[in-house]
């Protein structure tokens, strides 16, 4: 019976201990924090945010009257101009531009101001709707040189 008992409170003692275990909070996420700027009535903005953090990436958001002024400050080219715009490691993110290609930006680090999905593009993420488009993710360099750097 003692034996039987003790049997008992070691197996309490251990669920207690891995209950435990898997409430403690996640550890913090290791992207970077993107930072975007948008009009706060845009709703498709908004959309692209809940993706992005859906994606685990923190976002941290700033609701401006003339998205395109901060753009431009931004080094965005009014050709590629969207709805919002977003920073995240020393890159420019214009539009609704899909989490793996951000991803492999801030991964390769390749000599670029930004990616943009020019406009906004019906299929594109945060941009529901149909007939779904394809479109080009554009990418820019600091003299100005554009070529497409994915497409979708």
């Amino acid at each position: 019976m003692r034996r039987s008992v003790i049997v008992l409170l070691s197996v309490c003692a251990l669920v207690g201990a891995t209950t435990a275990a898997a409430l403690r909070p996640a550890p913090a996420t290791t992207l970077p924090k993107i930072v975007v700027y948008k009009n706060a009535s845009c709703g498709c903005c908004g959309k692209w945010i809940d993706y992005i953090k859906t994606a685990g990436f923190p976002v941290e958001v700033h609701d401006v009257d003339d998205v395109s002024e901060f753009a431009a400050s931004a080094g965005v080219p009014s050709a590629l101009g969207s709805c919002h715009t977003a920073l995240v490691q020393g890159y420019v993110i214009e539009g609704h531009v899909p989490v793996d290609l951000i991803q492999k930006l801030i991964t390769e680090k390749p000599k670029l101001v930004g990616l943009s999905v020019p406009g906004m593009v019906v299929g594109s993420p945060g941009m529901d709707g149909s007939p779904v488009q394809h479109y080009d993710i554009v990418s820019w360099t600091r003299d100005g040189k554009t070529a497409v750097y994915a497409k979708r």
